[in-house]
């Protein structure tokens, strides 16, 4: 094992071990932003949990063949990324911007109102996205990745991860009033 390996690589082979214990404390730690990555892509909160639950079961299943060089992290989102991506084949997906807002008691209603009118347009013009450019939007602009990590994820170059997000941003600017681009800082 590398000297480098988290505590999340010591987790995942200790699951694929057979240690549930260690598997539970995975779910723990990163349940909240795998939700939030297929919610964010899906669109849907049962289609994203269910996405969810797959992607841990599937972890869990190669939890034994486990190669401690990859980062857990990346790992996983390449799981979580793909069941995505496979989902939006099945079905054209409906982008939300997933948790949904819980209303804040400081602005006032005309405030809330533009911010929702924003994110709509914001969601109306993701779900009109190709697949693969919806992803590395999510991954790059609500996930914080850099190109290698997104590269990483969606198994695919850093250059391919540039053109992707260039063209995903060429879209949104004529999708979106320029006002709402500069907002959400694409």
């Amino acid at each position: 094992m590398p000297e480098h390996a988290t505590e999340d690589e010591h987790l995942l082979l200790a699951a694929g071990r057979g240690d549930l214990d260690a598997f539970a404390e995975i779910v723990k730690r990163h349940q909240t932003w795998a939700w939030r990555i297929a919610c964010r892509f899906l669109g849907q909160t049962q289609n994203a949990e269910d996405v969810v639950q797959e992607a841990f079961l599937r972890l869990l299943q190669a939890a034994p063949r486990y190669d401690p060089r990859a980062a857990f992290r990346t790992y996983f989102y390449r799981i979580i990324t793909r069941l995505c991506l496979d989902q939006a084949e099945k079905k054209h997906p409906f982008y939300t911007d997933c948790p949904p807002d819980i209303p804040d008691p400081g602005p006032d209603p005309a405030a809330q109102i533009m911010h929702r009118e924003t994110s709509a347009a914001v969601r109306a013009a993701l779900d009109r996205l190709p697949a693969n450019q919806r992803m590395a939007v999510v991954l790059r602009y609500h996930e914080d990745l850099n190109y290698i990590g997104i590269a990483e994820a969606m198994q695919i170059s850093a250059k391919s991860v540039e053109r992707l997000l260039s063209r995903a941003r060429k879209r949104l600017r004529k999708l979106l009033p320029a006002q709402d681009y500069r907002e959400n800082n694409f």
